[in-house]
């Protein structure tokens, strides 16, 4: 029952939120079963556990079946730990509505719970779309300025996503044995080279949008910049993981001839997606734009990882889906912390962070050397894994994606030197008092950055038995 848990919980909040209009007591709502699923998520990671599995719609012959292996708790605690995180972080914002609010942010949680659990493709796509569909709500009422054409863009991209992976499942259960919506069904699917090809390819042109990789990239930045900066977080934090692991769970075990013969292909528009990121991160000013082209770096390297289908880089990007949610989520909360007292996103206009708040500007420091994989931080093994696996699989590859390590200290040091340093900004000058709340949500997030950087053995192990999965057959 611990795994429907990480369903409940959320659910329950979400519902109970609806009929709570005090904003103070909603807030602290929902802080208090966020901190109840990550109790859950920390015992999880000591507790065998059992699969949920019941009879769920007999006439499509499909089943409510959640498991958890490695892959799925690492996500699963990534999520549990970020949504507390950024409840406590923005409890000073102001939100219309606040209830309905963080109710949709909880149904998103329970979504996402759901993609990282479920063991049913049917059952997949479901929590798929409960992830998805209120984060266009979220950003189309909370929004910016440009929120409508913004969350259509979001919407249409998605959509598309969306239906080309219900294609691909109804596609693979006309070709099981027994017509389930099972995983293992679908593995063992009679499938030839080219139906096999043309399943791969909608399976992946789902993930492929949800990452996002480059070309199907042109969403996220604008999406990013006009979301309430707590929905920004999930996306970056969390969300963009789905398609990452989507690849590892569905696409290498189900497609492995089809997987095999589009690796170069996809590894090169990965290392493209790298270098074109980058590129456009060093001339950022508005600072969540240049986190969110960062994070479309990022992701690019781990999903060329997976792709190189070799052993090392693989470790490598499983553990790195939680260390760049940690990081980036970090990064989130100080912008979010800067623009709520100051006004602007500007960089141009800050300067000075270290003389009037000398303490957010050690947090941001913290965030950006774990951002670069600086040795000791959390990244440096999952980055060090990555590449060595990209250069057993193409030397060449890998020098490309390498100057991307250059690239990223010269976007994220020049941010640190622009807001942390020099003289006080006028808008900087107009800082007050932190808040006390999310500023210690940083130093634990950066305790858990360097923690994890100068140990980082406790992510192998809980990942070992995905990976053995992947290799030993």
């Amino acid at each position: 029952m611990m795994l429907v848990s990480f369903l409940f919980l959320p659910v329950l909040a979400a519902i109970l939120l609806l009929f709570i209009k005090n904003n103070k007591t909603a807030q602290w709502t929902a802080i208090f079963f966020s901190g109840l699923t990550l109790l859950v998520a920390l015992q999880m990671l000591y507790t065998p556990m059992i699969d949920f599995n019941i009879t769920w719609l007999p006439n499509l012959n499909t089943r409510f079946i959640l498991h958890a292996d490695g892959l799925s708790k690492i996500l699963i605690l990534l999520n549990a730990i970020s949504f507390p995180a950024i409840f406590m972080a923005t409890a000073n914002n102001d939100y219309k509505n606040r209830n309905v609010f963080l109710s949709l942010l909880l149904f998103t949680q329970a979504g996402l719970m759901g993609v990282f659990l479920a063991g049913d493709a049917l059952l997949f796509y479901f929590f798929w779309e409960l992830a998805l569909i209120p984060v266009y709500f979220l950003c189309s009422i909370w929004g910016g300025e440009k929120r409508v054409a913004v969350t259509f863009k979001f919407f249409i991209y998605t959509f598309l996503g969306s239906l080309l992976m219900l294609a691909g499942i109804l596609f693979l259960n006309a070709h099981t044995g027994d017509h389930s919506f099972l995983i293992s069904s679908f593995i063992h699917a009679n499938l030839t080279g080219g139906q096999q090809v043309t399943a791969f390819a909608l399976f992946f042109m789902a993930f492929a949008i949800k990452m996002p990789l480059f070309p199907l990239h042109t969403w996220q930045p604008d999406a990013y910049e006009q979301s309430p900066t707590a929905v920004t977080m999930v996306l970056s934090a969390v969300m963009v993981k789905m398609g990452l692991y989507g690849v590892i769970r569905w696409l290498m075990p189900l497609f492995p001839v089809a997987f095999m013969a589009h690796t170069h292909v996809v590894v090169i528009l990965s290392v493209i997606g790298i270098l074109y990121a980058s590129f456009i991160a060093i001339r950022q000013d508005d600072i969540k734009r240049l986190i969110a082209y960062s994070s479309i770096a990022h992701i690019g390297l781990m999903n060329a990882a997976l792709f190189t289908h070799t052993q090392i880089a693989i470790q490598g990007a499983l553990i790195q889906l939680f260390s760049h949610g940690i990081n980036v989520l970090g990064l989130w909360i100080v912008a979010d912390m800067i623009e709520q007292q100051t006004g602007t996103r500007s960089m141009q206009q800050m300067g000075g962070l270290a003389k009037k708040q000398p303490t957010l500007a050690i947090l941001l420091v913290g965030f950006a050397l774990a951002n670069i994989a600086l040795p000791l931080t959390n990244s440096f093994a999952g980055e060090f894994l990555m590449f060595t696996g990209l250069f057993q699989f193409n030397p060449w590859m890998a020098a490309c994606a390498g100057v991307s390590v250059v690239l990223a200290a010269i976007y994220t040091l020049n941010m640190v030197q622009k807001v942390a340093y020099g003289a006080i900004s006028e808008k900087i000058n107009t800082m007050h008092s932190p808040n006390k709340g999310a500023q210690a949500v940083l130093i634990i997030l950066l305790i858990i950055v360097f923690v994890t950087g100068v140990y980082p053995q406790p992510l192998f192990s809980l990942t070992a038995d995905t990976l053995q999965e992947l290799f030993v057959k």
